[in-house]
């Protein structure tokens, strides 16, 4: 933001990583922010859009290109989450990415070779099932169980609240395949077109996030392949689902610091040109100290954010800064669109005004991906450690 103090540069912030910044930047400026109205209203985006962004190698540059992607390293992929907050493109990528690493990570090489170059070029789009009815965050009592049949699983459940669960046609699916707890936890890949047993319910309506589908799922008698079993050993899920952390928790704050940069760039210009009282609105005191706050918050999240960046890339991000940069940024999200959103007056409760889509669409930022209490938890149990 050229209104902010400059920002500390980096080594990853580097000419090739702004050149391939501005790309995307274009690319959806053209071809999706056009569209973005119509795709709030119908509530998603259609799973075609992302073929020929993954063609260009946005979906997965992180991918070796043995899979299908660029092998760049992630801040590419976290740039590409950072423009797409900028657009207002809700994050079903992000759920996307997150599935691909899983299969990258933990697949075997048979299931690497399946799925991920389809995945990479859009193809095929994911979305992880982990949530369940009266489960909520504690995936330790999820269960949707997957029995094993002979040299199959049969699969029975229900999981809700799933990202892309409408338009996704790769799931990453977390099952009990054991016991109660963490070691009875598997994931289980599965191709959901014409797939039988499987069906998505209700389509949800969300305070916010009108662009990105959220529904229901359940499986009934939904039978597949033991290959389908991630890594092909039972029990690992919750391992699997962990081994992320560091990286998912930047997903959510990357974007964080985008909103905030966007609410007070908007904010700035619309209290410039709205005049009040024989003057424009960003003249009166209140109104300058107020944008001077939040400039100061969307400063020192930028600041925080892209030394995470450095230090994940590094291989120094410990899981207790990634917790601290998911809680803390996303709460500044919710805190600075709400300020920017007063200085608007009755306008920005309107909708067509970006602001009130802004602040509406930070409010789940505190909830997935982990709630603002259980990282303060996971931080603490740290400290007393």
């Amino acid at each position: 933001m050229s209104m902010l103090p400059q920002l500390h540069r980096h080594a990853w912030m580097d000419e090739d990583i702004e050149a391939f910044r501005e790309q995307v930047r274009r690319y959806l400026a053209k071809e999706l922010v056009p569209h973005m109205d119509d795709w709030r209203h119908q509530g998603y985006i259609p799973r075609e859009v992302w073929r020929p962004f993954g063609e260009l190698g946005f979906l997965l540059p992180e991918l070796s290109d043995e899979y299908g992607g660029a092998d760049a390293n992630l801040a590419y992929q976290l740039v590409v989450q950072d423009e797409l907050a900028r657009a207002e493109v809700p994050a079903n990528t992000a759920v996307h990415t997150i599935a691909a690493h899983y299969i990258l990570d933990y697949g075997t090489e048979a299931q690497k070779q399946r799925w991920l170059p389809k995945l990479a070029s859009g193809e095929m789009l994911a979305g992880i099932a982990l949530t369940e009815p009266g489960c909520g965050s504690d995936l330790k009592a999820l269960r949707t169980k997957a029995q094993k049949d002979g040299d199959s699983y049969v699969i029975d459940g229900a999981k809700t609240f799933i990202t892309n669960g409408y338009t996704a046609n790769l799931l990453v699916v977390a099952v009990r395949t054991g016991g109660p707890g963490s070691s009875g936890v598997s994931l289980v890949v599965l191709e959901t077109e014409n797939l039988p047993g499987f069906r998505v319910g209700r389509r949800l309506e969300k305070l916010g996030q009108h662009a990105s589908d959220t529904a229901e799922l359940s499986f009934e008698g939904v039978r597949v392949g033991a290959d389908h079993l991630l890594g092909g050993q039972e029990g690992q899920g919750f391992r699997q689902l962990m081994s992320q952390l560091p990286y998912e928790r930047l997903l959510l704050a990357v974007p964080a610091a985008a909103v905030i940069e966007l609410a007070v760039e908007l904010t700035v210009e619309y209290t410039k040109s709205r005049k009040a009282f024989g003057q424009s609105v960003f003249e009166f005191q209140n109104t300058r100290y107020k944008l001077a706050e939040c400039a100061t918050m969307a400063h020192i999240v930028r600041t925080f954010v892209n030394d995470c960046i450095q230090r994940l890339l590094d291989g120094k991000l410990d899981d207790e800064a990634a917790y601290m940069a998911k809680w803390w940024c996303t709460e500044q999200q919710g805190k600075v669109t709400d300020e920017c959103l007063q200085l608007f007056g009755g306008y920005g409760y309107m909708v067509e005004y970006p602001i009130a889509r802004l602040y509406a669409d930070a409010r789940v930022q505190r909830i997935y991906g982990g709630t603002t209490e259980i990282m303060k938890d996971l931080i603490a149990r740290r400290l007393g450690a």
